[in-house]
C-alpha cells in the first residue's frame, strides 16, 4: 500500500493499490435519522433547493417510520422519523440528535459486496434482502463502519422504480427551485482519540480502500488546536471518505467538540459539488445558510501567489469570492474552490461543504490554517474552545 503525504496530485499510480473485489458506483442516497422528517425535508427543499422525490410511512404500510426522499441532480436525501417511543431511530436521534445514519453505495451485486466485506471482517447490519414491487426488485445489504453509522450496498439493475420498493411518489405544489448542487464529492468521518489508523486499516482490509492522502498535526493546526486526517478512497475515485482524528493542542479541537455533542463518532461534514460555486453560495446564503466567517485579507491578496500558472486559468473575481467568504486552493492539476457552512443544526456536529473543482483533485491542504482559524472563532462564539 502507498501513501503520499500532503501530495495532492499523481493520484493514478495511488488508485492502482485499491482492490477491485467491491467495484463501487456511486453514493446511492444518504440517510439521515432525524427528530422530525417532514419538517427537516421542507428545510433541505427550501434552503438547498432539494426536490420533493419519494415517501414512505403509515399511507405505505409502514408502522414504525416515515422517510421523505429528496433529490437534485444525482444526489439523494432520505429524512427518516421515528414514529414511536420504542424505536431504534428515536434512540439513535436522542442521543446523537439529527445526523447520518446510512451511507449507501450503489454495488451491481449487493450480496456478494455484503458476503466479500464479512469475510473480510466486517460487522453485520443487514443480512441481503430483496425487495420487490410492480416496477422490479432491488437488492440490499448492510455493514457497520464507524460508531453507528452503515454502509448499505444497493443492486437496483432490476428495477424501474424512482426509489425503492415501499416508497410511492410524493408530490409537493411547493417546488422551490434548484441551486445547483451536482453530486456527493466526499463525506468525513470522525473518529475518537487515536482511532484513525484502526478504521483506516478497516477501510484497507474490508473494503479495498487506498489511503492515498494524510496530514498530521503538523499540517493541519493554530494556536488553540490541532487534527489529524487520512483520505480514504476506492480504485475509481468515486468514493472518498476522509477520517479524521482530535490531536493534542491548547484547546479543544473542532472535532473534540464533534466527538462530545455528537456522543461518539460519525459524518462530521458532507462535501457536495457544483460548477458555479458563485451562484450557488450566493442562492445559498439568501435563503438562510450561514457559513463560516471570511480568512483575512492577507488570504485573498495572496491568491495570486498561491495559484500561480492557475491564475491564468482562473476565471471567478477574487472580489466576488472574498464577498461571499469562498475560500481557493490548487494542486499540479488545477484549482478549487470551496466553502463551509455552520453546522446545520443544534448540536455542533454536522455542516456542509460547496466545492467547486476546476481540475483540482486534492481537498484544500492550503486553506486548513484559515477554515480551523474560522472554526475556532465560532467554538468560542459557543464557548466550546
Amino acid at each position: 500500500m502507498k501513501e503520499i503525504k500532503n501530495v495532492e496530485y499523481g493520484l493514478e499510480k495511488i488508485f492502482e493499490d485499491a482492490q477491485d473485489f467491491l467495484p463501487l458506483m456511486g453514493t446511492d442516497y444518504v440517510e439521515f435519522y432525524v427528530g422530525n422528517a417532514k419538517q427537516a425535508a421542507h428545510f433541505y427543499k427550501t434552503a438547498f433547493g432539494f426536490q420533493s422525490y419519494a415517501y414512505a410511512g403509515l399511507e405505505t404500510g409502514l408502522k414504525d417510520r416515515v422517510s421523505y426522499v429528496l433529490k437534485q441532480d444525482k444526489i439523494r436525501l432520505v429524512l427518516t422519523t421515528a414514529l414511536n417511543s420504542q424505536s431504534d431511530i428515536g434512540e439513535h436521534v436522542k442521543k446523537h440528535g439529527d445526523g447520518v445514519k446510512v451511507i449507501a453505495l450503489w454495488v451491481d451485486d449487493a450480496r456478494k459486496s455484503y458476503e466479500e466485506t464479512i469475510k473480510r471482517g466486517a460487522k453485520s447490519y443487514m443480512e441481503p434482502i430483496v425487495e420487490k414491487d410492480a416496477h422490479g426488485e432491488v437488492v440490499r445489504a448492510g455493514i457497520y463502519t464507524y460508531g453507528e453509522t452503515v454502509h448499505m450496498f444497493v443492486e437496483r439493475k432490476n428495477y424501474k422504480g424512482e426509489f425503492l420498493p415501499g416508497f410511492r411518489k410524493w408530490e409537493s405544489d411547493y417546488k422551490p427551485a434548484s441551486i445547483g448542487l451536482k453530486y456527493i464529492d466526499h463525506m468525513v468521518g470522525n473518529v475518537g482519540w487515536g482511532e484513525m489508523n484502526t478504521w483506516v486499516k478497516w477501510y484497507e482490509d474490508v473494503m479495498g480502500f487506498v489511503n492515498f492522502l494524510s496530514f498530521d498535526d503538523k499540517q493541519i493546526h493554530t494556536e488553540y488546536s490541532a487534527l489529524m486526517s487520512k483520505v480514504m478512497s476506492n480504485g475509481n475515485g468515486r468514493i472518498k471518505f476522509p477520517i479524521n482524528e482530535p490531536a493534542k493542542g491548547k484547546k479543544r479541537s473542532q472535532i473534540e467538540e464533534y466527538l462530545d455533542f455528537y456522543e461518539g463518532s460519525g459524518v462530521q461534514h458532507i462535501a457536495i459539488a457544483t460548477d458555479d460555486i458563485i451562484k450557488t453560495v450566493g442562492e445559498l446564503r439568501y435563503r438562510g445558510i450561514e457559513f463560516l466567517s471570511a480568512p483575512p485579507q492577507a488570504y485573498y491578496d495572496d491568491i495570486p501567489n498561491r495559484l500561480g500558472d492557475h491564475m491564468k486559468i482562473m476565471k471567478e473575481d477574487i472580489g466576488e469570492l472574498q464577498k461571499l467568504a469562498i475560500m481557493i486552493d490548487a494542486d499540479e492539476e488545477g484549482y478549487l474552490l470551496q466553502i463551509f457552512t455552520k453546522p446545520v443544526e443544534d448540536r455542533p456536529t454536522l455542516f456542509f461543504e460547496i466545492i467547486q473543482r476546476m481540475g483540482a483533485r486534492g481537498f484544500g491542504a492550503g486553506n486548513f490554517k484559515a477554515l480551523f482559524e474560522s472554526i475556532e472563532r465560532e467554538q468560542a462564539n459557543r464557548g466550546t474552545l
